[in-house]
């Protein structure tokens, strides 16, 4: 592998441009090649960013000789394909979150990664997100005592219009799989897979969801409270409240800039991100994992194990099945 990270990006909409534009400013990654379905948004894209190769294909890019890690960044419902075709040429893969359309995609992923012994991640960049880290930490060490409750909430106000993306049963549209999967990805990095799932939602005239209830329950007695939503803008706060004390994300759970760990009998202790940890909505530190990774010989990460993303996907599957949203195919 050369000096540098080489990195083929796969699509070319809003989150590959903010996923790239941070991979510039990294010293030892390398964007050397970007496909579309279109050449003309492939291309356009490269003039953008500078990358050498543009294609009008995904085959190509997999194909690519050059690329060491692929970013996949399609709607979900194309992440299996996509991925896999780069998996299948053995091309290391960051697929972004949801990480599928269902688990039945994802375990074929995941499988497929396995067995040919090729680096797969969710693009799940709070994981990697030094303050989520931070707060795992404390959590695991008993700093709040044991786990009780979570309530994590992500709603966009909107309205988007039937034709959007967000709308597009095809596409994988709904709040769940766009904005649920980080409040049920931050209760499972704290509680693991629950036990039981509860889900309410309404639903659009496309029959995805507008917005989602979720309640979420473990054989130890913890709770989650999760809600999401693309017809009402949220606080995008969260909560995590243990036998002795309570940790508090007042905005942006997800990306936090700081966070107030309150324990029984203490002054509240507020934990505020490091001016290097970069912008605040800087997706950086995931590339830094996967570079981490890659360059150890390693085909999963620790941060986020693909066990922990099939998890994930199990329960958004549970979800759905509660409330009622069925894709295409499925």
């Amino acid at each position: 592998m050369a000096e540098r990270v080489r990195w083929g990006i796969l699509a070319t909409g809003g989150i590959a441009a903010s996923f790239t534009a941070d991979l510039l400013d990294l010293p030892d990654a390398e964007v050397v090649a970007v496909a579309s379905r279109k050449e003309t948004s492939a291309k356009a894209f490269a003039e953008r960013f500078g990358i050498e190769r543009a294609y009008g294909d995904w085959a190509s890019l997999a194909a690519d000789e050059d690329v060491d890690v692929v970013y996949v960044a399609t709607p979900h419902a194309a992440h299996r394909e996509a991925a896999g075709l780069c998996l299948e040429a053995g091309r290391a893969v960051l697929c972004e979150k949801a990480f599928t359309l269902n688990a039945r995609e994802a375990a074929e992923l995941v499988t497929l990664a396995r067995s040919r012994g090729v680096f797969l991640m969710e693009a799940m960049w709070m994981y990697c997100h030094p303050l989520v880290r931070r707060l795992k930490a404390l959590v695991d060490d008993g700093a709040i005592g044991e786990v009780r409750t979570v309530q994590a909430d992500f709603g966009l106000a909107g309205p988007f219009p039937p034709a959007h993306r967000l709308r597009d049963p095809a596409q994988g549209g709904g709040a769940l799989l766009d904005l649920g999967v980080y409040p049920v990805s931050f209760a499972q990095l704290l509680l693991g897979e629950p036990a039981d799932v509860m889900a309410s939602a309404q639903l659009s005239a496309e029959g995805v969801d507008l917005q989602t209830g979720m309640l979420l329950s473990w054989d130890g007695g913890a709770r989650a409270l999760l809600h999401c939503a693309i017809n009402a803008g949220t606080g995008v706060t969260a909560s995590v409240t243990g036998s002795a004390g309570r940790i508090d994300i007042p905005d942006g759970f997800f990306h936090p800039e700081r966070f107030v760990l309150h324990r029984d009998g203490r002054d509240p202790e507020e934990f505020v991100a490091a001016p290097e940890d970069g912008p605040r909505d800087s997706m950086r530190h995931e590339a830094i994992e996967v570079t981490r990774r890659i360059r150890a010989g390693d085909t999963e990460s620790p941060l986020v194990p693909l066990d922990g993303s099939l998890a994930v996907m199990r329960t958004l599957d549970a979800v759905r099945e509660r409330v009622g949203v069925r894709y295409p195919g499925e």
